[in-house]
């Protein structure tokens, strides 16, 4: 089982095999963790996510799945980018967080990745409430079948790390 750990900061500064973007659908760049990814990381994720746009996702990627690119000058070799519901008072959407998170993991896996950095998952712009985000990525990647051996949760914030840390042991 992989260890589990968090890290106030900055997950575009994190020195491990892959990073997970909280992207939007269109692989372009947006806001929050995707904008400061594609920012520090440099036109060549840009290049590789609009190949993908072209050839693969040409309608976007869909929201629960995810795809890897180049890490560019990011420290990280990989960027596996997944596309977070948008939090819904109507509709559970937890199957959709949750497979972000299982996807990810199993993007990472056939990267060979073994140290994977996790932001909190559409708890920012797409409205998840932090509490129940905390609890289904830590559920959902503690039960993971993964060769991962670190995985670490990076948090922007001193309330989103304090809700993480409550959840954990």
């Amino acid at each position: 089982m992989a260890s589990l750990e968090l890290v106030r900061g900055d997950i575009s500064l994190q020195e491990v095999d892959a990073i997970v973007n909280a992207a939007n659908s269109s692989l372009l760049g947006g806001g929050g963790v995707d904008g400061a990814i594609h920012r520090r990381g440099g036109p060549r994720i840009l290049a590789e996510c609009q190949q993908l746009r072209e050839t693969r996702y040409p309608g976007g990627l869909p929201v629960g799945q995810a795809v890897a690119t180049n890490g560019g000058d990011l420290p990280a070799r990989w960027v596996v980018h997944t596309v977070g519901p948008v939090h819904s008072v109507r509709e559970d959407r937890s199957d959709q967080l949750i497979s972000c998170y299982r996807e990810s993991l199993r993007i990472a896996d056939e990267l060979g990745a073994r140290t994977v950095a996790f932001p909190a998952i559409s708890t920012g712009a797409f409205g998840w409430p932090m509490d129940d985000g905390a609890r289904i990525a830590i559920e959902t990647v503690r039960a993971a079948d993964t060769a991962i051996e670190q995985i670490r949760f990076v948090l922007y914030d001193a309330v989103a790390y304090d809700v993480f840390a409550a959840r954990l042991p």
